[in-house]
């Protein structure tokens, strides 16, 4: 394991790296976003080992704002993310994209072979953090709607679920899409004997899904 950084916007961002310095198959993972990388980061990174068994090297990047990033997330937005999920494949010298749930928003990278999991709209994402919100304002009693939280992220920062979006990302995760013109491959937790671990409530390790993925991709990035 070799914690290592890409540079974006003039910060050192984390990117975590598994395997060898000259493997000829060089993966980078795209996580999901928000809550869904806390649920599945333990998998992906028990996967990553086992792809460097396989001779195979992955990277794991912290987008901007995300996780160990010094930067406020509230200031992020899609395009960023694209940039920098184009700095971090720059860094390991990426032959193959792998992405997870909502990195599928930001993996544009028309000229390597791309894989997705279970890719997901902006808006999908979006509505599941509001709903979240507001459950849990009225336990502690409030009173919350997702138009008052859509209309108070037109001004500012919102938190969802911990989370503070800011304007700029609540819209662009509204009409955020895969990329439907790249020839991406979109697999299932079903084609890899996994179980869907961003619906859980807190974050657990399958260890199928570990070992079903190292192979997948092992495979899919020593053929595509």
């Amino acid at each position: 394991m070799r914690h290592r950084t890409y540079s974006f916007g003039g910060n050192d961002e984390q990117l975590l790296a598994f395997g060898p310095e000259d493997a000829a198959q060089r993966i980078l993972i795209v996580p999901p976003l928000f809550d869904e990388m806390n649920r599945m980061r333990r998998t992906l990174v028990e996967a990553m080992r086992m792809l460097e068994a396989a001779g195979v090297t992955s990277g794991l990047l912290d987008l901007p704002g995300c996780n160990e990033s010094r930067l406020k997330l509230e200031d992020q937005n899609i395009e960023r993310w694209k940039e920098a999920v184009d700095a971090a494949a720059l860094a390991i010298g990426a032959t193959h994209i792998f992405s997870v749930r909502g990195g599928a928003l930001v993996d544009d990278q028309p000229k390597l072979p791309t894989m997705r999991l279970a890719p997901v709209k902006g808006a999908s994402l979006l509505k599941m953090l509001v709903r979240t919100r507001v459950a849990g304002d009225k336990e502690a009693g409030l009173t919350t709607s997702a138009e008052s939280l859509a209309d108070a992220a037109k001004a500012g920062p919102v938190e969802l679920a911990g989370n503070m979006v800011g304007p700029q990302l609540w819209a662009d995760l509204n009409i955020a899409v895969p990329n439907a013109s790249s020839d991406a491959k979109e697999i299932k937790p079903n084609d890899v004997g996994g179980s869907p671990l961003w619906l859980r409530a807190e974050p657990q390790y399958d260890a199928a899904m570990a070992s079903g993925l190292a192979q997948m991709l092992a495979e899919w990035s020593n053929s595509a």
